[in-house]
C-alpha cells in the first residue's frame, strides 16, 4: 500500500465516483481504477461497489476509511511541518467556521493576524458545526470555529466563550419597549430563522429547542439561510428573530435593530475552537489560535 492509493481510495470515498476521483486528482479513470485494483487484490478484499446511483463502500472499503482519512491528514502535518521549517513564517492555514460567527471578534482577529503575519496565507471556508468538527478531523482545516463541542473523537474542543442569544424586531415593534415580556406575548409572530429541516447544524437546533422550552410550538417561521438576510428582514418588520448578539451589535448600536425582552428565551450557547488531536500546528496556527480566544474572551 502507498501514499497514492490510500489519497486515491479517500477521493472515490469522498465524491462517491471513480470519474469525480478522477478528475479531482487530475488522472485518468483506468489509472484511477489501477490503483484500487492493485489495493484491493493485496487484500484480498473489495472497497467498493459501483451501483446506478453512484459508488458505494462496501463494509471492507467503510472499515478502512477512518484509518485512511489519518494517514493523509499525518502526510499533510508532515508537509506542513517541513514546509514552515524551510519557509519560516509563510505557508497556509484553513480556518473552517459556521457562519453567523463571522462577526465583530472574528474581523478584529482576521486583521490582527494579517498584521504579523503578512507571509501566510490564511483561508476561511463556512460549513454547518458538525461539517466544522469533521473537516478538521479529516485534516482539511487546520482549526475550526463552531457552536457547542461536539463529538469527533479526533478534535480537541476548546470552550471559549458562550454566545449570548437575544430577541430582535424591527426599531418600530410594539414589544421593543425595553420592559420584559412573557413569551405567550409573541404568540401569532412571525419568525425568521434558518432552515430547520434535514439540518444538523448545533445553533438551529439549539433554537428549536428553546422556542418549544416555552410553549412556542405552532409558530410561523419563516426560512432564511442568510444571517445578513435574516437581519435585513426583521429591520423591514417582516418578523422577529432569536439571534447572537454579537452578530447584530451594529444594528443594535445604530438602532435598526431593537431587543424585545423576554426573560423566559434568555439563552446562551457555546463557541468551541477546535483542532486535530495530534495534529501539527505551526507557530502561526498556534498564534491565530491565541487571537481567537483573546477576541472572544
Amino acid at each position: 500500500m502507498d501514499l497514492d492509493q490510500v489519497r486515491t481510495f479517500v477521493a472515490i470515498a469522498r465524491g462517491r465516483s471513480f470519474s469525480r476521483a478522477s478528475a479531482a486528482l487530475h488522472r485518468s479513470q483506468p489509472a484511477i481504477s489501477r490503483r484500487i485494483e492493485l489495493l484491493e487484490r493485496e487484500f484480498d478484499v473489495t472497497l467498493f461497489e459501483r451501483l446506478r446511483g453512484g459508488t458505494v463502500l462496501t463494509d471492507a472499503g467503510a472499515a478502512f476509511l477512518p484509518y485512511a482519512e489519518r494517514v493523509l491528514s499525518a502526510a499533510e502535518d508532515g508537509a506542513e511541518a517541513l514546509r514552515a521549517v524551510r519557509q519560516g513564517d509563510a505557508g497556509k492555514i484553513s480556518l473552517a467556521l459556521v457562519g453567523t460567527l463571522a462577526n465583530a471578534p472574528l474581523t478584529k482577529v482576521l486583521r490582527q493576524f494579517g498584521r504579523k503575519y503578512p507571509g501566510v496565507r490564511l483561508d476561511l471556508r463556512t460549513a454547518t458545526s458538525q461539517e466544522v468538527g469533521e473537516l478538521v478531523q479529516r485534516g482539511e482545516a487546520t482549526l475550526g470555529l463552531r457552536y457547542a463541542a461536539g463529538g469527533n473523537s479526533g478534535v480537541v474542543s476548546l470552550r471559549i466563550a458562550e454566545e449570548k442569544l437575544v430577541v430582535v424586531g424591527c426599531k418600530d415593534h410594539p414589544l421593543a419597549n425595553g420592559r420584559g415580556h412573557q413569551p405567550g406575548k409573541l404568540a401569532g409572530e412571525r419568525w425568521v430563522a434558518f432552515p430547520t429541516r434535514n439540518t444538523r447544524e448545533s445553533f438551529v437546533q439549539f433554537l428549536q429547542r428553546k422556542l418549544l422550552s416555552v410553549g412556542l410550538e405552532d409558530v410561523e417561521i419563516i426560512p432564511i439561510d442568510s444571517l445578513t438576510a435574516q437581519k435585513r428582514l426583521v429591520e423591514a418588520g417582516f418578523g422577529i428573530a432569536l439571534l447572537a448578539q454579537s452578530g447584530i451589535q451594529e444594528e443594535l448600536k445604530y438602532g435598526t435593530l431593537k431587543m424585545i425582552k423576554v426573560p423566559a428565551l434568555n439563552a446562551s450557547i457555546p463557541i468551541a475552537l477546535v483542532y486535530r488531536r495530534n495534529g501539527y500546528l505551526s507557530a502561526a496556527a498556534r498564534s491565530l489560535m491565541s487571537m481567537i480566544e483573546t477576541s472572544w474572551r
